[in-house]
């Protein structure tokens, strides 16, 4: 008899011990480019720190595939539980006794980017060992679920507790992180068969590069999820820019940019039946569908709690296509690989979600920012065309693979 997912103890101390965590990282990611502005006086250096996570999580993605699939996936989470505890405990020490300097943030930046990028691959590559398969896609949407519920109230909390003092988000972050290092030593991950004839390092990040673009289903999502993301982050910074242009307050963008979180949670809870409900092709179509109707209204609105739910709505489908995806993906995939492939698409999408400020930011000075929505809009809607007709993803299904990692049906 299967347990439920909240009676599974594996996966409820993974998913408990980082759910404090995302809370504690989110509120670093808010409170520290405030930080580097507060000691540097110059918002360069203080986009420049956020830079310099996000640059060390994307070098290190693909290297940080292999590592995950020749070593303990546990021991890797608990030693980035560990680092970045470390080099929070650092950067707080530094503030209480006075200023760090810019490469000291710089460096905490990086340790917490690469912990990331080892992180992540580890926990995909664990959860279809910590859960059956029928439960993979409810697992799958949860944890999309605490991501946005802990991006929601750790964004909160950073900016309140800079205002009180400067090194109190960073103790927040080092307590969750070290609460999530003692789940994480309870965790009992199943072993795995021991893999012989290891390759050369780079021979095997090249194994992963070949793994998702020679699996059609793998590469054709992958490269719509880059153009969607692409276009929706470039579409976020124009909004935003366009709202203030309007009239709108400081503090109802930034009730705004809630809201997205808002949509990410309530949709979260809702993917598995609706990726149930739907099937496959429906469930990664609907966001397209419902991006390319929802983004020319921002032409339109000038209201701030209106683009806010229209920020919401926005994202309340996206949990159920990532869901359909990666379960799809997870199941696929050879245990053997299943970090490289995690390491390869992180990197990939996460690529298009840097981009995105950057495309934002050259259309709203290109065009008005009224018009940059229009060409926003007509990006997706391409892309949404794209996703209509195409035959791989009409035919996307989440089937079951051999022990080999072969479709059952070619």
């Amino acid at each position: 008899m299967t347990v439920s997912l909240a009676r599974n103890r594996n996966y409820t101390l993974l998913w408990g011990g980082q759910a404090v965590a995302e809370v504690g990282f989110s509120a670093t990611m808010i409170a520290f480019p405030l930080l580097v502005l507060a000691i540097t006086g110059s918002p360069v250096a203080s986009g420049l720190v956020l830079t310099v996570d996000a640059t060390a999580q994307l070098l290190a993605g693909v290297p940080a595939g292999v590592l995950v699939d020749r070593m303990d996936r546990r021991r890797i989470m608990l030693a980035c539980e560990a680092a970045q505890a470390v080099a929070l405990a650092s950067l707080v020490i530094a503030l209480i006794v006075g200023e760090p300097s810019f490469l000291h943030m710089a460096a905490v930046a990086a340790v917490l980017g690469v912990a990331r990028a080892l992180f992540e691959p580890a926990e995909d590559a664990c959860l279809p060992r910590l859960v059956p398969e029928e439960q993979l896609a409810t697992a799958v949407a949860m944890n999309a679920a605490r991501s946005s519920l802990g991006q929601t109230v750790g964004t909160t909390l950073g900016g309140v507790l800079f205002a009180f003092t400067r090194w109190l988000p960073f103790l927040l972050d080092l307590i969750t992180h070290c609460l999530a290092f003692v789940a994480l030593a309870f965790l009992r991950v199943p072993p795995r068969e021991p893999v012989v004839n290891r390759q050369h390092f780079v021979r095997e990040m090249g194994d992963g590069l070949r793994w998702v673009w020679q699996r059609r289903e793998v590469r054709v999502t992958a490269l719509c999820a880059v153009v969607l993301n692409l276009f929706f982050t470039a579409f976020y910074l124009v909004v935003i820019v366009l709202a203030e242009a309007r009239g709108v307050s400081s503090a109802m963008i930034g009730v705004m940019a809630a809201m997205l979180g808002v949509g990410g949670v309530v949709g979260a809870l809702i993917a598995p039946w609706l990726h149930r409900a739907l099937g496959p092709f429906i469930s990664i179509a609907s966001v397209f569908w419902a991006l390319t109707l929802l983004t020319p209204i921002a032409y339109f609105v000038s209201d701030g709690i209106v683009m806010g739910g229209l920020f919401a709505l926005m994202t309340l489908l996206a949990p159920t296509a990532n869901t359909t995806i990666s379960t799809h993906q997870l199941l696929l995939t050879p245990d053997e690989l299943r970090g490289r492939m995690s390491g390869v698409l992180s990197v990939v999408v996460g690529a298009a979600g840097a981009l995105g400020p950057l495309v934002g930011g050259t259309l709203t000075e290109a065009f008005s920012a009224d018009r940059a929505v229009l060409v926003c809009a007509v990006g997706i809607a391409v892309i949404t065309a794209f996703v209509t007709v195409s035959p791989t993803l009409r035919r996307y299904s989440a089937r079951k693979v051999d022990q080999e990692g072969v479709p059952d049906e070619v």
